[in-house]
């Protein structure tokens, strides 16, 4: 209990004083005015009602149209043999692990009033097609960014499941579609309820889709509290935001947790052998509709990449340019156009992202072994029971709250860090740390105790065995964590919007004032900047995908 206690005692310190206090900060800001002031706020601010509806309007259609899309790709997935299969479940994967930034980025370099397909229209004489700052733009980057969970969530579920009881009550006489909502439907309700919910959390908490593509006419929660604090400094109504959205993602995160407990629930094993689709006519229709399904996936990202080397034309009143392959904005990365103060180049924005991911990964591990090894080991125990939710609370909280408890709590001695650069690795640290627990607890749990004990049998100390037994054997489950809390800090952007010294921006910081100022060398920095972010974030992901074994993680 000793050894536990002294595992527990550093994450139970790092949760105190960077997540239980901040947000306490928040609810006690909230409240500054009264109790009653706030909740009569609440109740009849109708400009909260209008953003609350707003944002709980945008998830759920996000949502319908996301399972819409990822249902019948899953049945493909699930129930089918064909061309591409594995190919095409590495591509939908790929934009849910790429920062929102780089997903706005993309599409606006594809359907932007840049983009290539606005700059075919007017080179035919039509008028451009209007998709940046509206609604549409929204709905589309959230199908776009979640569809992966349906394909995964759903799909893996699906592919589990025995196609004997579905035969049996064909045999009987149900058709088709009597057969999927009597028999298919019902054993899939766990899984499409819990991926329903996780898909809804995500956009219900989108922040960089809305802000970049949604534009100023549309405020949801996330946006709002951002406005209230940037530009107006109104730390109470932000507070009181803020922690209305707390409230209603931990209550969908409880959920969430509960439905996906029934998800390993044990099912009849379908065969190994997948059949091929069986008829011309089908074989077609899904051939249709899974290349147009790859082309939503590549065509943002490979425009992005294309974008970014490729030369736009310059304004008729400077001397011209045609457009063509360069790579003028790659070497533009270490300039400033326009020589701000408070502006700084893109260059710096990538040491900086770097050197805030690596101390990120170092407190990580150093936070997350530990705890790791204990609730491993004692799994059973009632101090583990009460650790593992805990260090999974900042899954179901917003960094842009968690960005706004650090303004608020660390902002008086001794946890004065409003200027300090540590201020940003932590709340990195902080959101990563979740993903690095579930990362190496199945690989510690697979260690065979035997293996401890023939160690110790043989005179190994309690630190050799750990030297020379647990690091070896989990080795690749530590890369895939520290890999994981990489690809988190750098592409971490709600919390890092508010916390970051406007000279030290971060990369997703800054290809957001890029993208909001005018001119050609801007734009495309922002989308060299994008380019840069979407292959450290994305090969990241894909290595993580390489070392994954059975046992490596749970993600």
């Amino acid at each position: 209990m000793r050894r536990a206690l002294a595992l527990a005692l550093l994450p139970l310190l790092f949760l105190a004083m960077f997540y239980f206090y901040p947000l306490g900060s928040i609810f006690a800001l909230s409240f500054e005015r009264g109790w009653q002031p706030a909740l009569q706020q609440l109740l009849t601010d109708s400009s909260i009602h209008r953003v609350l509806g707003f944002t709980l309007w945008q998830a759920i259609l996000s949502t319908l149209l996301t399972l819409a899309l990822g249902l019948p790709a899953a049945y493909l997935l699930a129930r089918y043999e064909f061309p591409g299969k594995r190919w095409l479940r590495v591509v939908s994967g790929v934009p849910f692990v790429l920062p929102t930034l780089v997903v706005a980025a993309a599409f606006n370099a594809v359907l932007g009033p840049r983009g290539w397909f606005n700059q075919a229209l007017i080179a035919i004489g039509q008028q451009p097609l209007e998709f940046i700052n509206t609604f549409t733009a929204i709905l589309v980057a959230h199908v776009f960014y979640n569809t992966t969970i349906v394909l995964r969530m759903v799909g893996d579920f699906w592919s589990r499941l025995s196609p004997r009881i579905e035969q049996a009550a064909s045999t009987l006489g149900a058709n088709g579609w009597r057969v999927f909502t009597r028999v298919t439907l019902p054993m899939l309700a766990p899984a499409l309820a819990a991926a329903a919910l996780l898909v809804f959390i995500f956009n219900f908490t989108s922040f960089g889709v809305i802000l970049v593509l949604g534009g100023p006419r549309f405020a949801t929660l996330e946006t709002e509290i951002y406005y209230q604090t940037i530009a107006l400094f109104n730390l109470p109504t932000a507070g009181l935001l803020a922690l209305l959205q707390l409230l209603c993602t931990l209550a969908l995160t409880v959920v969430y947790t509960r439905l996906s407990a029934r998800l390993s629930r044990p099912v009849e094993q379908r065969a190994p052998r997948l059949p091929a689709l069986r008829t011309q006519p089908a074989r077609w229709l899904s051939a249709l509709f899974l290349a147009a399904l790859a082309l939503f996936f590549v065509a943002p990202l490979g425009g992005l990449a294309a974008r970014s080397v490729t030369r736009l034309e310059t304004d008729r009143r400077q001397e011209a340019a045609a457009p063509g392959f360069t790579l003028d904005y790659y070497r533009a990365l270490g300039e400033d156009p326009r020589n701000n103060i408070f502006f700084a180049p893109p260059l710096r924005a990538i040491q900086t992202s770097l050197v805030y991911a690596g101390a990120t990964v170092a407190l990580a591990l150093l936070i997350g072994l530990p705890a790791s090894w204990l609730l491993a080991q004692q799994e059973r125990s009632r101090l583990v029971r009460f650790l593992d939710p805990l260090l999974m609370l900042p899954l179901g909280t917003s960094s842009l709250t968690l960005g706004l408890g650090f303004i608020v709590a660390l902002n008086t001695p001794p946890l004065d860090l409003r200027a300090s650069p540590v201020l940003v690795p932590l709340a990195h640290t902080l959101v990563a740390l979740p993903f690095v627990v579930r990362s190496l607890v199945p690989a510690l749990r697979s260690i065979r105790p035997r293996l401890r004990q023939a160690a110790a049998v043989l005179g190994a100390a309690p630190a050799q065995v750990l030297r020379s037994i647990d690091v070896p054997l989990v080795g690749r489950a530590l890369l895939a964590a520290a890999l994981f809390a990489f690809a988190i800090s750098v592409g971490e952007f709600g919390a890092t919007a508010l916390i970051a010294r406007p000279e030290y921006p971060t990369m997703p910081v800054l290809i957001y004032r890029l993208l909001a100022q005018p001119g050609a060398l801007t734009y495309g920095q922002a989308m060299a900047l994008s380019t840069l972010l979407m292959l450290f974030t994305g090969g990241g992901m894909l290595l993580i995908e390489r070392l994954r074994i059975a046992d490596v993680g749970e993600f």
